[in-house]
């Protein structure tokens, strides 16, 4: 075997997400930080705050085109009148994994169902998702000692035209992630109705 046959090929950690904007994130910071000083955890830094819709895991930097071509046709399949919208009213902590989690109350079916389209075509296409049931939910602190006693400030309303997918790097100060691509969720003419 020659020494560039054995080269593991290129791989990318990807993951598909609603991604908010600055202010949302803003908003869910300051709604969280109080319980997140509390609970003896880390933070996640702002930058970093999103709902996962579909964890796919190690991708063969060759393969990213499909991944981007299933979502575009889920994008197209998913559209709707107005954005998705996604209301954080409750926090949680979850133990095994050590973090503490913003839930929004009731996702608009819209949001499960696309988690779920996105997982079952990335698993038909080869892929190898993480198949667990999507929760609406945002990852504000980990390596978190035990359940604050505080509840989040006030609810927090996120809303999404779009979803992307992500590109998901360990670096020495904590994972960093990229949007790579971005996909509309909002049919074109109400886009251009929108102030």
């Amino acid at each position: 075997m020659t020494r560039a046959a054995s080269a593991p090929e290129p791989a990318r950690r990807l993951f598909f997400a609603l991604w908010p904007d600055e202010e949302a994130r803003a908003a869910l910071g300051a709604a969280t930080a109080r319980a997140v000083r509390r609970c003896g955890g880390r933070a996640v830094p702002a930058t970093n705050l999103h709902v996962t819709l579909a964890f796919i895991g190690p991708v063969a930097t060759r393969r990213i085109a499909e991944l981007r071509s299933i979502a575009r046709g889920h994008a197209m399949a998913f559209a709707q009148e107005a954005p998705l919208s996604l209301t954080f009213e409750r926090l949680a902590y979850w133990g095994r994994p050590q973090i503490l989690c913003a839930l929004a109350a009731e996702p608009p079916p819209a949001a499960p169902a696309l988690a779920a389209a996105l997982k079952d075509t990335a698993a038909a296409a080869g892929f190898a998702p993480d198949l667990k049931p999507f929760q609406a939910h945002v990852t504000v602190a980990r390596k978190v000692l035990h359940a604050p006693a505080v509840p989040i400030t006030r609810p927090v309303v996120w809303r999404f035209d779009g979803f992307a997918l992500v590109d998901s790097r360990t670096e020495p100060g904590g994972p960093v992630y990229s949007v790579i691509d971005a996909y509309p969720l909002v049919k074109a003419e109400k886009l251009r109705e929108q102030p």
